[in-house]
């Protein structure tokens, strides 16, 4: 990566460091003259990557959380430091933002949000909390574009407004990407050359998985075995063995568990016929995509992730209605049928809608013209 812009000093107060986030900061970090100040918890479990490796880092701000508001220590501090800039993951309950964001307006100091603005389903006093709220900021960097054109029918100014999108760790996954071919990893589990749906992720019973079972069952009632491999740990008891032993579908699932070894991950979805994700999706569907398998998931987007976004239907994935089982099992039965030209066309246009959009490169051009654009 060439470097970007040195100039002027970004200031990033983060509630908290994703583990996957950290080949975005760290490419920030080399691109930009910038500091990182980030929380040390949230109220939920999430993986957090090393704070002191990341370059750039300075400190390690303390949450103090009263139900679901909380106030971070030592960042008003902050906006007295030399910062031209001042990035911020744009939370309405960061009570201590606030403060930030008016100290800010009064110094003349330029603020972002990295946020996901708008949901589309606000009522009327969160709508009225967070048109304040993001008001306050100079500019907003939202993940995608269906929160962007809400928001603009909320009022907001649309020349403030770019689209951050999301990413992995780009330059790893791509290399692997390029090492990918088609294997018998699924023929040599489940013994036969049927098509394979596949799942990465926390088992949670939230994600309606058990659908996933359903469907299977019903093709196999008509004749068409499909199986089902599914990534991740069961962390809810939802048990998925069980309900397969009793749909009589045991020997067409195989619960690989937690895998974190993206070489593996990586040939599992390449050679999956499709990504199902009942519930929602969303870096799923960034992940899947990246190894070119594409996504299905349902159509009620207020409740999804923001990387819904890359799914474009009939090419990239597809929408099923939301809790609509005999659509999903429509959606499926598309998929599954496609011949390997047709599945290999899928998979450059599952590559192709990464390499525009979903990756570093594009969000460090983002956060250039966020940096360089005068407001």
């Amino acid at each position: 990566m060439k470097t970007v812009n040195k100039e002027k000093k970004l200031c990033f107060i983060l509630n908290i460091g994703p583990h996957y986030r950290f080949p975005v900061f760290n490419a920030i970090a080399e691109n930009f003259t910038c500091a990182f100040y980030i929380g040390n918890h949230l109220k939920q479990s999430i993986k957090t990557f090393d704070y002191k490796a990341l370059k750039g880092y300075v400190a390690t701000l303390n949450n103090h959380f009263v139900r679901n508001f909380y106030w971070q220590s030592k960042s008003l501090r902050l906006v007295f430091k030399n910062y031209d800039m001042y990035f911020m993951d744009g939370e309405p309950y960061c009570l201590s933002s606030w403060i930030v964001l008016l100290l800010c307006r009064i110094l003349g100091k330029q603020t972002v949000a990295w946020t996901h603005g708008w949901y589309g389903r606000e009522g009327f006093v969160k709508r009225l909390i967070k048109r304040l709220y993001y008001s306050l900021y100079t500019k907003l960097m939202v993940y995608n574009e269906y929160s962007i054109k809400l928001m603009e029918r909320e009022g907001f100014n649309p020349d403030k407004m770019y689209c951050i999108a999301n990413s992995l760790d780009t330059e790893k996954d791509l290399k692997i990407r390029s090492e990918l071919s088609p294997s018998n990893i699924y023929r040599n589990y489940f013994k036969n050359d049927c098509p394979t749906i596949i799942y990465c992720g926390r088992i949670q019973k939230w994600k309606k998985l058990d659908l996933v079972l359903r469907c299977i069952s019903q093709f196999k009632s008509e004749g068409v075995i499909v199986n089902a491999v599914f990534l991740g740990k069961d962390v809810e008891n939802v048990a998925l063995d069980k309900i397969a032993e009793n749909l009589g579908i045991a020997d067409q699932i195989w619960l690989y568990g937690p895998c974190y070894d993206e070489q593996i991950i990586g040939e599992m979805f390449y050679n999956a016929d499709v990504c199902l994700s009942p519930g929602n999706v969303g870096l799923t569907a960034i992940h899947s995509l990246t190894f070119g398998c594409p996504v299905l998931t349902h159509d009620d987007f207020k409740h999804q992730g923001p990387e819904f976004e890359a799914i474009r239907a009939g090419q990239t994935g597809d929408f099923f209605k939301e809790g609509d089982v005999a659509d999903m099992k429509a959606k499926i039965a598309f998929w599954i049928k496609k011949d390997e030209e047709s599945r290999n066309k899928t998979r450059i246009k599952a590559f192709d809608e990464i390499d525009r959009k979903w990756n570093i490169y594009y969000q460090l051009g983002v956060i250039e013209k966020v940096v360089n654009d005068e407001q």
